[in-house]
């Protein structure tokens, strides 16, 4: 299998995290996209025509795109249950949880794109501090999430690890550890497995 990332990819990051924690590493392949707004990138969007990373492909050849569904897809080549519920109602608490987190995730993205790709003329504050809310808001939830936060390990838990990874990143002045001492806990102690700690993004 192949997969496209790049290092400072939350979303590929996901993935990262996933694939080792399913014992699924060594049969990955990881190729290197360079991705940029305004910048088109034809062959890249030969894979995935939205031009997003992550993508996944397979042995057979075929593309599965989407971080979660790419989670999905590992998670069942590992047997099914692992790190997305197989059924029940921890099942749709999961999979709730990530949506939201994707969503946090996509709001950061978007105001890093604003504050700094963007020509400084063209920049809608109102719109960035409407995304950043949005981030904000998502992580005072998760704050507030006690049998979240302390579960075992699942495909939620580890997007959260990448939202507070994120923010340290491309947003090291936000304050989020201040503002949410539970998610800083949380975050410490998932640092301290390898998966998450091999996968952190580069020096900004």
């Amino acid at each position: 299998m192949k997969l496209t990332f790049s290092p400072a990819s939350p979303f590929a990051r996901k993935v990262r995290i996933a694939a080792i924690e399913l014992g699924l590493i060594d049969k990955i392949e990881f190729v290197p996209v360079t991705l940029a707004p305004g910048q088109p990138n034809d062959e890249y969007s030969r894979i995935n025509p939205v031009k997003k990373l992550p993508a996944l492909i397979t042995d057979n050849g075929e593309v599965v795109v989407d971080s979660y569904v790419i989670v999905e897809y590992l998670d069942d080549l590992a047997g099914g249950g692992k790190l997305i519920p197989a059924s029940g109602a921890l099942r749709w608490k999961v999979k709730s949880d990530h949506s939201l987190l994707q969503g946090v995730l996509d709001s950061m993205l978007l105001c890093r794109y604003e504050k700094m790709v963007r020509p400084e003329p063209l920049r809608w504050q109102a719109w960035a501090d409407d995304h950043w809310n949005r981030a904000w808001n998502g992580m005072a939830h998760f704050e507030n999430q006690t049998e979240m936060l302390s579960r075992p390990l699942d495909v939620a838990q580890i997007a959260l690890t990448c939202v507070l990874g994120y923010a340290d990143f491309r947003f090291a002045d936000c304050g989020w550890r201040k503002a949410y001492p539970k998610l800083d806990a949380f975050h410490e102690k998932m640092l301290t497995r390898p998966s998450v700690k091999i996968s952190l993004p580069p020096p900004a």
